[in-house]
């Protein structure tokens, strides 16, 4: 039996680079949902909501997944999202070395979480699932800094920065159930689901 048409609900290349990893063939589809639009909503809602970040992240990643599978029906598709907080606050991707500056600074020292949902639809059925990760930042200084930026151009990615490239050396601790979540996908959690799915993996 063959299986299921695999979709990737994203345009990332990271991504797309981390599920190649797992052996499985699959394309790539942009959601058609509008993210910012969706996120602005979710935000100006007055649900009170215990862990705001992590519902965000969740909300996004469903989204992004319905969309892509209401074009088709019979495969499997996955969404997913990503974003940093800091304490309540949720730090989006920078878009500018300026920002990417500003947001590093105010993280330097402390301790933020990096977010990472998933939602896998199949056959009609959602399979969500999240992973939160804590990292602790070491203490910078405006030089440092601006090297990093200059070195990685972190302007594109959750929190300003690429923890597989130079930002390793940003952190101090990094607490996490699967490392490879801060790239953007969870894949020891998401092989499970596509074994269960029918997809044959090492």
């Amino acid at each position: 039996m063959n299986a299921p048409d695999l979709i990737l609900a994203s345009t990332s290349r990271y991504r797309a680079e981390q599920l190649a990893r797992l052996g499985v063939p699959f394309r790539q589809a942009a959601p058609t949902c509008d993210e910012e639009a969706l996120k602005r909503e979710f935000l100006a809602s007055n649900v009170d909501l215990a862990d705001r970040p992590r519902a965000l992240a969740q909300f996004l990643a469903r989204a992004k997944a319905l969309s892509v599978a209401a074009g088709a029906p019979h495969a499997v598709v996955i969404g997913a999202d990503q974003l940093a907080c800091l304490d309540s606050d949720i730090l989006g991707k920078p878009g500018d070395p300026e920002r990417a500056a500003a947001t590093l600074a105010r993280m330097a020292g402390r301790t933020h979480r990096l977010v990472t949902a998933v939602c896998v639809v199949a056959a009609g059925r959602e399979h969500p699932f999240c992973d939160v990760t804590a990292l602790t930042m070491r203490r910078l200084c405006a030089a440092a800094i601006a090297r990093y930026i200059a070195a990685d151009n972190p302007i594109d990615c959750a929190g300003a920065y690429k923890l597989e490239r130079r930002g390793i050396a940003l952190f101090s601790r990094i607490d996490s159930a699967d490392q490879t979540a801060i790239t953007g996908l969870p894949l020891i959690a998401l092989a499970d689901v596509l074994a269960t799915l029918g997809f044959d993996l090492p």
